[in-house]
Formats: structure tokens, C-alpha cells, sequence
């Protein structure tokens, strides 16, 4: 039963491959063109956008990996039914079950090198990716430290040690230089919002350097001219792609402690341990469409019928997760709720072959 398996698991491997592909390349294609509006907006070269897309090329191959699963165990599965190997199996008395069995093998072992991929590769080459990325496009410096969100701007230089999961701001000093960088002004205010393409301060203290001394004033609110864009600020937003599972858990932790919304990464934590089982959900799901009803059909039609599927998996798990968020459903259930209904969709087309 050993050749079987290997048998089975090898033509399921190429087939899976083979869609993980040409599924990434038809993304970045057009990732590709939309990238190519941007070449030239500050320091963003053809070179900085090659090298986004490469970086960004693991994350996007975890984003597809459950599609591609059921597209590819269909094909793998096609191609054997199509020579008779599947009808040859069967009349050997190979089990359907036994089949299945195989299939999950090869399933768990992606699965695997998919899990040391999103834990370790991906949110590192993300965080590079998109960090880089805003650089190059907003034209500024930008810095995280144990001390906050430094950046230049002009000739004043600012430091951010508060950013919400929301993307607002607080606790920002603004170190303002003359034309011989001596420090003429320092701002402290309390938080920040940006409103109609203008930043308001709140809470300010304002003091003047001087040879004559420091004068300290405080306002309200005032304006801010600053060149600093919500787009890099969201840079420094903890994306949940950019954290492994471990992380995701520690920092949804620390969110909840401090009385935060954690429910963005409280949910992205529960949806990368349940990925593993929306994958092998895929991957039996791939059984019925090749022994039951569709069987009859060429394997072009099933492949349809297939997309048709996984896309319908991807985006109502997409869509259920976002009501999770809004309506306040718990995360683990809104991470786990349309596996299981996959699940069951599975077993009930098995049972009835």
C-alpha cells in the first residue's frame, strides 16, 4: 500500500504544483500591471517593484494554497480516472476510503511545509516587503524602535510612540531644526487625527529654544503641514501577516490586557491554526468530484466546477470573517465555522457515492 500512496501523492503533488502556479503567476501578473502605475512616484524604480513582488510572493502562495489544493487534487485524481488507474484501484478492492487516505498523506506533508512557511518566511519577507515599499513611495525616512515611530520630515523630525490597531495616533513629539540644524522647536501633543488631507493636533505643549531661553505655551488643537501620509503610518500598524501564529497569540494578548480591540488578531490567530484544516477539507472534497456524480464528465468541467467551489470557500470565509469582526462573533467560530461546513458538504458527497 506503500506504492499506492506514493502513487496517488505523486500525481496529486504535480497536479497541486502545477495550479499553485499558474494561479501565482496570473496574480502577480496582475499585481504586476497595478505596480507599474506607481514605478516612479518618489524612489520606487522598476527594481524596488520586482523586488516587492518576490518578497510578496510567499503570502500570496498561502492565500491560494486551499484553492489550489482542490483544483490540484481534482486534476491529479482526473488525470488517474481518465487512464483507468482510479477504475483499476477499485476493482482491486481499494477502498474509497483507502483513496482519500492517500490523498490526505501527500496533504499533510504540504500542509507542513505550508505552516514553516507562513510562520517563518512570510512575515518577514511581508513586513520587509511593505515596508520598503511605502519608503520608496512617500519619499521619508521611516524607523520603528523600542522607543516608537521615528521619521523625518523637511527639516523636523518626529516621533510617534503610540499607534492603535485603528491606525490613530498619540504621544507624537516634533523636533523642528533651523537651516544650521540647531533645535529651535519641540512639540508634544497628546494625539493626532487626519481629517479632509490635513493633520489636527490635540492637547498640545509647545516650547521655543532659544539663547534667550525656552518659552513653553499649550494650545488645544492646532494644524499640522506635515508631508507624514496615513499610508505610512499604517506601515507601522501590526498587519497580521506579518506575525506568526506565536506572535499573532502574544499580541492579541497584550491588546486585550491593555484594554484594546483585539478581535482583528484574535480572529487571525484562530484562522492560521484552522488553515491547516481548510486545506485537507479541500483536499477531500476533491474525492466526490472525481467518483461521484461528475465523474461522467470531462475533466475540464470538473475543474470548472472545482474553481467554482474553492472560490466560493475563499470568498465565504472572507465574508464571514469580516461579519465576525463587525457583529462581535466569536473569533474561533468565525474562523472555524466554514471549514466545518465544507467539511460537512464533503462527507455527505462522499456518503452518497
Amino acid at each position: 500500500m506503500k506504492i499506492l500512496d506514493r502513487y496517488i501523492g505523486a500525481a496529486v503533488f504535480r497536479s497541486i504544483g502545477l495550479v499553485l502556479l499558474v494561479l501565482i503567476s496570473l496574480d502577480s501578473f496582475f499585481r504586476l500591471v497595478r505596480e507599474l502605475n506607481k514605478v516612479g512616484t518618489g524612489n520606487y524604480d522598476q527594481a524596488e517593484m520586482f523586488t516587492y513582488l518576490i518578497l510578496s510572493t510567499p503570502a500570496q502562495i498561502v492565500e491560494f494554497f486551499p484553492v489550489a489544493a482542490l483544483l490540484g487534487a481534482i486534476t491529479g485524481l482526473g488525470a488517474l480516472a481518465n487512464e483507468s488507474e482510479l477504475v483499476v484501484m477499485r476493482a482491486a478492492g481499494v477502498s474509497l476510503l483507502r483513496i482519500s487516505g492517500s490523498v490526505l498523506k501527500v496533504g499533510f506533508v504540504l500542509i507542513l511545509g505550508l505552516m514553516l512557511l507562513s510562520e517563518f518566511v512570510v512575515p518577514p519577507a511581508e513586513q520587509y516587503a511593505q515596508s520598503r515599499r511605502s519608503q520608496m513611495l512617500e519619499e521619508q525616512i521611516a524607523l520603528k524602535t523600542k522607543n516608537g515611530f521615528w521619521s523625518r520630515d523637511a527639516r523636523s523630525f518626529l516621533n510617534i510612540r503610540g499607534i492603535s490597531p485603528g491606525g490613530d495616533i498619540s504621544d507624537i513629539y516634533i523636533y523642528e531644526f533651523d537651516d544650521e540644524h540647531q533645535l529651535h522647536t519641540t512639540t508634544h501633543a497628546e494625539k493626532a487625527t487626519y481629517e479632509n488631507g490635513q493633520w489636527i493636533l490635540n492637547g498640545l505643549t509647545q516650547s521655543q529654544v532659544s539663547l534667550k531661553g525656552i518659552k513653553t505655551r499649550s494650545f488645544e488643537q492646532a494644524q499640522w503641514d506635515s508631508l507624514l501620509s496615513p499610508a505610512l503610518i499604517n506601515l507601522i500598524v501590526v498587519n497580521p501577516l506579518q506575525l506568526s501564529a506565536r506572535d499573532l497569540y502574544g499580541y492579541y494578548r497584550y491588546l486585550t490586557d491593555n484594554g484594546q480591540d483585539a478581535g482583528r488578531y484574535e480572529l487571525a490567530f484562530w484562522s492560521r491554526l484552522m488553515m491547516p484544516v481548510s486545506i485537507a477539507v479541500m483536499l477531500l472534497l476533491a474525492v466526490p468530484f472525481v467518483f461521484g456524480p461528475l465523474r461522467s464528465v470531462s475533466i475540464g468541467q470538473r475543474i470548472f466546477i472545482g474553481f467554482l467551489v474553492g472560490l466560493g470557500f475563499f470568498l465565504f470565509n472572507q465574508a464571514f470573517n469580516h461579519l465576525g469582526v463587525v457583529y462581535n462573533i466569536t473569533p474561533l467560530l468565525s474562523a472555524s465555522l466554514p471549514a466545518l461546513l465544507f467539511l460537512l458538504l464533503a462527507v455527505v458527497m462522499i456518503r452518497r457515492i
